[in-house]
This record gives C-alpha cells, structure tokens and sequence, in this order.
C-alpha cells in the first residue's frame, strides 16, 4: 500500500489496512494513481474512509470504510487521485470519533452500502475547478508542511466533504432515519465499560443476545467485530491519555481496562506499529 495506509490484519484472507494514528502522520493523504503501478493489486479492505477522484472526468468514487475493494477497476484510467484520512482528524482529537463514519454526519456518504464498495457520483461542470484548486492544495501543503499546515489540509478536506455530502443527500437523510439503534446500543456498552474487562460475550448478554447473532450484525454493518471495536475503543483512550496525561504506562493500562501492561504494550504496538512509550514521545 502506501505510507499512508498501514496493513494491520487479513479478513477472510484478504488483507486490511488502516490509517497510522500517529503524531507524525498527517491527518489527509494524496496518493495519484498510475496504471500498472498500483500501491495494491489485489482485493483489499480499508479501515478507514476513501475518496478517489478522476480528474479528467470530474468523476468522484466513494470507497466505503470496511469492504473488499477490486482495485481492477482503475484499469487504464489516468490521472486518478485518491484521497486517504483519518476519520479521527475530523474532530481534531485523540479520541477517535468511532465509529466514525456512521456518527459524523459529514461520513454518512461512507456508509453507502454499495456490495462492490464503491459508490460513483459525477461533479456538476460547475464545481470540478474547485475539487481541482482543493486537491491541489491540499498536495502543496503536504509537500511543504509548513505552519498549520494539517490545519490547512484539513479544512480542505471538509469542503470536499461538504460538497460530498450535498451530492449524496438521500443516502444520508436514509441513515439518519435508519437511527441503526442495535449498532448505538453496542457502542454505548463499550463506552461505559472501557476501563474494565469486557468481552463480545458481555456485550451480548447487556443486549439480550447471543454472541454469534451480534457478531454478524456488527461485522455487516460496520465492517468490524465487537471484539475488533473494543480494541479500537481501548486504543482511543489510550492515545488520549498518552497525550494529555504523564500517567505511566502502567496506569494507562489499567484505566483502559487492560491489567497487564506487558499485554496493553503489545496490543499498542501491533495497531500502531510503536510501543506506547515511543508513541507518547
């Protein structure tokens, strides 16, 4: 893949990455895409949202966070600019605003539901110089990084959301109505009982359901299991008091409802690729 995609498991053989929740990273990435020389050439899985752009046509692909992407249907295409986040970055914390396509309204797009995950929109004629202006400026402030510069990207970015948004109004005025009240009920368990053991197995029996019923339903709709989304809760936390704390590491640990910290370090390092302490510093 790319510096900015990182691979962290395989679902169904198929391999998943995710965005580095890192300090250094920038929250936005700009990645053009050449025939024959794609960052992956087989079917592979996003943990995080995707915009692609065709900027010879003003065509706009809404890659769907958590499903199989054929990345064949590139081909021969020139010119193809894709567009990785951190769907974190969007609320300029630590704390990821998980999960963060079904509840920030500006990714509701995301959840387009499409089987091959993409979702196919076309700029109004009017409006591709601005996509155009926008996505070279998010390149040239990445190239240079200067000061507030991830500010800069950022905002950026949430205009080409904005217009993203206004393009695909039905799907997200269907998910508002949806409400997906099971999905709200499994995070509000993870969130109350973050600093503590919890397992897919306590979160069903909160809900009156088995594990395996819950599983699937989670994994359908979001792309992740309960269990894949404790972690990624008690990993959020953690930034955060890394961050903002000078708690030690074994505290940190316990807070996130982790008792060993020796366990806590490897879990940090296999989703972030650093050990906690190298994070923090």
């Amino acid at each position: 893949m790319t510096q900015a995609a990182r691979l962290v498991r395989h679902r169904d053989g198929v391999p998943v990455y995710d965005y580095p929740a890192h300090p250094g990273t920038p929250p936005v990435s700009v990645v053009r895409l050449r025939p024959g020389a794609l960052p992956e050439k087989g079917r592979h899985i996003h943990d995080f949202p995707v915009l692609t752009y065709l900027a010879d046509t003003g065509a706009v692909y809404v890659v769907a966070a958590g499903k199989a992407i054929d990345p064949a249907w590139v081909g021969d295409r020139l010119d193809v600019i894709a567009v990785f986040f951190d769907p974190a970055a969007l609320d300029e914390g630590t704390r990821s605003p998980w999960p963060t396509w079904r509840s920030h309204p500006l990714l509701f797009p995301f959840l387009h539901g499409h089987t091959d995950g993409l979702l196919q929109l076309r700029l109004p004629a009017q409006r591709k110089t601005f996509w155009d202006n926008a996505i070279n400026s998010m390149e040239a402030e990445l190239t240079v990084r200067g000061s507030g510069y991830r500010q800069a990207v950022l905002a950026h970015l949430t205009l080409l959301l904005i217009e993203l948004a206004r393009m695909t109004d039905d799907v997200a005025a269907d998910l508002r109505r949806s409400g997906e009240p099971l999905i709200a009920d499994v995070f509000e368990v993870i969130q109350r009982r973050i600093d503590g053991p919890l397992s897919l197995a306590d979160v069903a029996s909160e809900l009156g359901l088995t594990p395996g019923h819950l599983t699937t339903v989670v994994r359908r709709r979001t792309g992740r299991t309960v269990g894949e989304w404790i972690v990624e809760r008690r990993m959020a936390e953690a930034r955060a008091l890394l961050s903002a704390t000078d708690l030690t590491i074994a505290e940190v640990s316990r807070r996130v409802g982790i008792g060993d910290p020796g366990y806590f370090a490897r879990v940090f390092r296999q989703v972030h690729g650093v050990s906690p302490r190298a994070w923090r510093s």
